[in-house]
């Protein structure tokens, strides 16, 4: 048994889902794999919280009404340093900040799932797990599916793997991987009741991280990401405890006792930094599958849904309209280096647990001192600028000179 398609998306949670109704915006037949066999499945180990930079591609695919009405927060974030919080707030007479949406995954997936299975174009294959890859003149021309026992060979024109940090098409594709390894634990937990404001809370304590997020039905995820040197014999012995223990002692910490837990402590001692290449000759990879970065940083799933976009925007005419997909892929490929390479290299090295370096320090510090700098930091932590921007020459000038400032206010004075 045969069916031939125009895509073949291997993986139906955010980064699949999101390709698979924008190819389909586009005229092409789009089969939507998934091997979890229920519509309500959903990730469970997550930061459960979107970037203000996917947020154009939220509000294309024409979720954020459908969220908002079932509670995502937006959200602003707010960061803890030993200089001050930084608490960003848009210019005098300026519109607001760009903001992120925080939302659990048990809402995000199966709202999202549904809307890709109504999209005209998208047959949704539950139940449905890939075991080989099909090629042919040596390009990927589809996949081999398992269901129900049965065996089923997909054709395609692209294959695109958007299955996950462990993907299996980027396995079976052979495509080039480097691993990096995270000195850091990943544990949180998810507490109703806390008394809460809009704006995300993360901790830099340098080098251990937590952040306490809003999100929908009155709940906050609260996560810590301590170093695995100095806690991981603690939390291997007591994770409850020592979560909570490491929460409590947080600088105005989250009241985690004034709430109810309402989920498990969970979480990972083992968590490396992925990159794969994220193309080629027939294929794809989108989301995690291509590059799964330390999730300290809440970036995963706003670029699930940006590198969804990119693909499609790339190579989306093509697959629909018979044009140059070789070149078309190539053009992703390169999109994809330009806007993550220089974020995840930064987060690749951050996540070696080493303290914070000059620059880092002086625009930090800088941060917590000045409007100004501190919607520098923020636009940077959305994901909104790249490192190159963030770091510039004028941008660590004026960070020197906010900090000069800050020092001669605070002298001494010698009268």
């Amino acid at each position: 048994m045969s069916d031939d398609y125009d895509v073949v998306i291997v993986g139906a949670s955010i980064a699949g889902c999101a390709a698979a109704i924008l190819f389909a915006n586009l005229g092409a037949r789009v089969a939507l794999l998934e091997k979890h066999s229920g519509m309500d499945a959903y990730k469970v180990l997550c930061t459960h919280t979107l970037q203000p930079s996917c947020m154009p591609v939220v509000k294309t695919l024409g979720l954020l009404p459908p969220l908002e009405r079932a509670g995502a927060r937006r959200h602003v974030t707010h960061l803890w340093t030993r200089w001050g919080w930084i608490e960003p707030r848009p210019a005098p007479g300026r519109e607001p900040l760009p903001h992120g949406l925080n939302v659990r995954r048990r809402t995000l997936d199966p709202l999202l799932r549904r809307l890709a299975a109504e999209t005209p174009g998208v047959e949704l294959r539950l139940g449905s797990g890939v075991n080989g890859l099909l090629e042919e003149d040596g390009r990927f021309t589809g996949v081999r599916v398992t269901a129900n026992g049965t065996e089923t060979r997909l054709t395609a024109r692209l294959v695109v793997g958007a299955d996950g940090r462990n993907s299996t098409v980027g396995s079976l594709s052979g495509l080039p991987v480097r691993l990096s390894a995270n000195n850091r634990l990943g544990f949180l937990a998810q507490y109703r009741g806390l008394p809460d404001g809009d704006a995300s809370r993360v901790w830099f304590l340098d080098p251990d991280t937590a952040f306490a997020f809003p999100n929908d039905d009155g709940v906050t995820v609260v996560a810590c990401s301590p170093s695995k040197e100095h806690h991981a014999s603690a939390f291997r012995a007591d994770p409850e405890g020592s979560f909570e223990r490491f929460v409590r002692a947080l600088p105005d910490a989250p009241p985690i006792d004034q709430g109810e837990r309402i989920s498990k402590v969970i979480g990972t001692r083992d968590l490396p930094n992925v990159y794969r290449k994220p193309y080629g000759p027939g294929l794809a990879l989108v989301g995690d599958a291509a590059l799964a970065t330390d999730p300290l940083w809440g970036v995963g799933c706003g670029w699930a849904f940006q590198s969804a976009q990119w693909l499609v925007d790339a190579v989306g005419p093509a697959v629909a309209g018979g044009g140059d997909v070789p070149a078309g892929l190539a053009a992703y490929g390169g999109k994809h280096r330009a806007a993550l390479d220089s974020h995840h290299r930064l987060m690749e090295d951050y996540a070696a647990v080493r303290p914070f370096n000059v620059f880092e320090r002086l625009l930090l510090s800088a941060a917590a001192r000045d409007a100004g700098a501190a919607r520098h930091y923020y636009a940077f932590a959305s994901r909104l600028i790249d490192v190159k921007e963030f770091a510039s020459p004028g941008s660590l000038l004026r960070a020197a000179r906010v900090n000069a400032f800050h020092r001669l206010r605070n002298a001494p004075s010698n009268s």
